[in-house]
């Protein structure tokens, strides 16, 4: 997902082309999904992001051009044309790695895989957070991600999870209104804590490249 605007953090390009340690964030995410057991790779740009759009062509990226009118509307624009189950993943996570992706397609299982980090962690780590994603699971604030997998048979109000995953976590597992298997991955990687939004961001996410 790489069609936002990218306004928090105030770059002068496009967000998905802000460089994490000498690499767009773009390509570093490519690379994690290429380097997985996922199959074709595509970048759902928009309006917003013409640049970042010639770049996934340069990539080889299979694109979708969405209308750009928001994270949970242009995911579901695209998510109407490709098949089910899907990896999902923004643009904004550059230290993903393929190992991350392969852990939540694992632990989705064939369904749906919502992945988080606690916000501790990335309120000790220094990462920015958006209060409007977070939600207590069993009496821990945890939040989203980007890095998921929507399965094929979830309702559109499972769409806007934003996800991630890690080798070393608990995964708990529950069943939504429609029996749909939804799998929500609970990670404290500090690589997956860190997505770019804001400038401090970008220091944060370098001190951890590999």
């Amino acid at each position: 997902m790489c069609g936002g605007r990218g306004t928090r953090l105030d770059a002068p390009v496009e967000k998905p082309l802000v460089d994490v340690c000498g690499r767009p964030m773009l390509d570093r995410v490519a690379a994690a999904l290429r380097g997985s057991s996922v199959g074709t790779v595509r970048a759902v740009t928009s309006p917003h992001t013409p640049n970042t759009r010639d770049r996934a062509a340069d990539l080889g990226l299979d694109p979708i051009e969405a209308p750009g009118d928001g994270y949970v509307s242009d995911l579901g624009y695209a998510l109407d044309r490709v098949g089910r189950p899907v990896v999902t993943v923004v643009s904004d996570l550059p230290l993903v790695a393929p190992e991350h992706v392969d852990a939540v397609v694992a632990a989705a299982d064939g369904g749906a895989a919502t992945a988080c980090v606690p916000v501790e962690l990335k309120r000790d780590l220094g990462a920015s957070v958006d209060d409007a994603l977070v939600f207590d699971h069993e009496g821990t604030a945890v939040c989203p991600t980007g890095l998921g997998v929507v399965g094929p048979a979830d309702a559109d109000a499972d769409i806007d999870a934003e996800t991630n995953a890690d080798t070393n976590t608990d995964t708990d597992t529950d069943t939504d209104s429609d029996n749909a298997h939804s799998t929500m991955y609970l990670s404290t990687d500090s690589r997956l804590a860190l997505n770019v939004n804001r400038p401090t961001d970008i220091a944060l996410a370098e001190a951890r490249c590999e």
